[in-house]
């Protein structure tokens, strides 16, 4: 069954936010994605991950260009455009969670659901319940870190031994 991650966005600058709306959260799902797999660049575009894509089509090259100066044959050249496409396929959700971590998103939890409806139901629900259960709480009581006043005697012990100097 798919895990999401939940991801809160930072506040909005223009009109000052109390509360962020749900609507806004971000759900992204781990596992592999084809459509990052078979049109990486579009994939990557779409997403507005701008970074990710300048980074994809700058390794893209030099590796087009580091093997075609070493005369490597095309079958070898291919192989190395699949094998960074399925990186890509594969990590596409780590490259997203990355960007959204840049962006000042905050990580808020994993989600388990046969698809995107069912896992933010059961993230709303959740999120509600531990909402509701806080604000019921109550204040719980803070205690001071006790004192110590002056040096440490000689007989105090500190370890496993009943006496200070006495033999193992």
């Amino acid at each position: 069954m798919p895990t999401f991650t939940v991801h809160e966005p930072p506040p909005r600058k223009k009109a000052p936010e109390s509360v962020i709306a749900p609507e806004r959260f971000a759900f992204v799902r781990d596992g592999f994605h084809f459509w990052a797999f078979v049109l990486a660049p579009l994939w990557l575009l779409f997403r507005r991950l701008w970074l990710a894509f300048f980074l994809y089509v700058a390794l893209t090259i030099l590796v087009a260009v580091g093997l075609h100066f070493a005369g490597a044959p095309s079958i070898v050249q291919t192989t190395a455009s699949v094998l960074i496409a399925l990186l890509i396929g594969f990590e596409a959700a780590t490259i997203r969670r990355w960007t959204l971590t840049r962006r000042r998103w905050k990580m808020l939890g994993f989600v388990v659901g046969e698809d995107r409806e069912i896992a933010e139901r059961r993230f709303f629900a959740a999120w509600t319940e531990r909402a509701a259960d806080v604000a019921a709480a109550p204040v719980a009581a803070t205690y001071a870190t006790p004192v110590r006043r002056g040096a440490p005697s000689p007989s105090d012990v500190i370890g496993l031994f009943p006496e200070p100097g006495a033999p193992r």
